[in-house]
C-alpha cells in the first residue's frame, strides 16, 4: 500500500490536473493528538505523529505516521518485508485480526528520514478507526493546507442532464474546496427529486462527513451523479440535506452561462 514509481507518476499527473504543484509527498509535524482503534481497543496513541501528505489513489492520501513505541505492544504481527523495502503488518487487537492494516514507509531517507521507526495504518477498513483529538476522522488525514468554505449565494444555478432541466435554484450554497471544482449545494425543493433514486453508494470525506448518492431513474449512464450529506461534520453544518451534482458529469448553468465541464478525478 505504499507508493511505487509508477504510482508516483500517476499521483503527480493527478496533482497537476488538480492544480497541485508536484512537490509532494511531504512530511511535517502535527500538533494533533492522534489515535487508532481496532474495534473498541486503542492500538496507537500518539502526541508526536507526523503528517504525510500525498494525493493519488486511496493508498496515496494524507495519513499520519506514529512512532512504533506509541503503538500498543503486540498488536503488530506477522511482519512481511516487501520488494520496495517497506514492512507490512497484520494488526491484532480485541480478538480481531486485520490483514495488511499497518506498514512502514518504503524509503525513510532524505526528506523522509523522519519516518524511520514510524508506522501508519489503513483508513479503508471499517474495523479500523482514526481519531484526531476526540473526534473520528474518515477517509484520510485532514490537510492543514486545504480549505473548505461554504458561502450563501443568489446565483441562478441550473443543472441539465441530456438537455433536460433537473434543477433550478436561486439559493445555492457555494462550496469552495482547495484543488477541486466549485460545488453548488441546492435545496432539495429546487431539484426534481422524483427523477432521481437513491443508490447504495456511501463515501466518507474528512472535511464533510458521509455522503449518500442519487442516480437518474432508469439510466445506466447517469449513476451516482448527485450526493448529499445528511449529517455533515460539525465544521460544515450548512450543507446538511442539500443536493450537489458532479459538475464533471452534468451541464451546470450559472447566471445563464453554461460552465465548462470540470476536470477532476471524479469525472
Amino acid at each position: 500500500m505504499t507508493m511505487h514509481l509508477d504510482e508516483f507518476a500517476v499521483a503527480t499527473k493527478m496533482g497537476r490536473a488538480l492544480g497541485i504543484t508536484p512537490d509532494f509527498p511531504a512530511v511535517e509535524p502535527t500538533p494533533r493528538w492522534v489515535r487508532v482503534k481496532v474495534g473498541d481497543q486503542v492500538v496507537a496513541d500518539s502526541r508526536r505523529a507526523l503528517l504525510y501528505r500525498q494525493y493519488g489513489p486511496k493508498p496515496m492520501l494524507p495519513t499520519y505516521y506514529v512512532p512504533v513505541p506509541d503503538v500498543a505492544e503486540g498488536v503488530l504481527t506477522d511482519p512481511r518485508r516487501r520488494d520496495d523495502g517497506s514492512v507490512l503488518y497484520a494488526v491484532e487487537a480485541g480478538g480481531r485480526r486485520v490483514e495488511g492494516a499497518a506498514w512502514t514507509y518504503h524509503s525513510p531517507t532524505g526528506d523522509f528520514a523522519a519516518l524511520d521507526g514510524m508506522v501508519t495504518f489503513t483508513w479503508w477498513d471499517d474495523q479500523v478507526t482514526w481519531l484526531e483529538e476526540d473526534e473520528e476522522v474518515f477517509a484520510h488525514a485532514r490537510d492543514p493546507h486545504k480549505r473548505v468554505d461554504v458561502v450563501a449565494s443568489t446565483r441562478h444555478v441550473q443543472v441539465r442532464v441530456d438537455g433536460g432541466l433537473l434543477s433550478d435554484s436561486r439559493r445555492p450554497l457555494v462550496l469552495f474546496e482547495t484543488h477541486l471544482p466549485t460545488r453548488y449545494y441546492l435545496p432539495a425543493d429546487d431539484v426534481q427529486m422524483d427523477r432521481l433514486e437513491e443508490s447504495e453508494t456511501r463515501t466518507p470525506c474528512p472535511y464533510k462527513g458521509w455522503a449518500r448518492y442519487w442516480s437518474v431513474r432508469h439510466s445506466k449512464a447517469h449513476r451516482d451523479i448527485a450526493w448529499s450529506y445528511p449529517n455533515p461534520v460539525p465544521e460544515n453544518p450548512r450543507i446538511a440535506g442539500l443536493v450537489c451534482f458532479y459538475n464533471e458529469r452534468v451541464q451546470v448553468v450559472v447566471d445563464g452561462q453554461p460552465e465548462e465541464r470540470a476536470a477532476s478525478p471524479f469525472g
